[in-house]
């Protein structure tokens, strides 16, 4: 399993296993130019590769975000949150 860690007083991320993906709501608590930089370069990331459902991202009012994440890229989209610093950690776990 992976588990990361982010700065809860600038975003909330949750996510929800689906049959074939998982769901990440991301919602900014404000404006925040580096965050929004960040994840433009992850949509950019995944927007540039040969698969096109592989990220899905829907942008909301109110500074909110659902990105749909085929299960096989989860580890991929994580990692790059992290490369932009959206995420502070990211860290394995072992399943139980």
């Amino acid at each position: 399993m992976l588990n990361y860690g982010y700065d809860e007083a600038a975003l909330r991320i949750s996510e929800s296993a689906n049959e074939n993906d998982v769901e990440f709501r991301i919602v900014l608590a404000a404006d925040d130019p580096s965050i929004i930089a960040g994840l433009k370069r992850v949509r950019q990331e995944f927007d540039e590769n040969r698969v096109y459902t592989d990220v899905l991202f829907y942008h909301y009012p109110d500074h909110e975000y659902k990105i749909i994440v085929r299960k096989d890229y989860y580890v991929d989209f994580v990692l790059e949150l992290m490369k932009q610093r959206l995420l502070q950690s990211v860290e394995w776990t072992a399943d139980r």
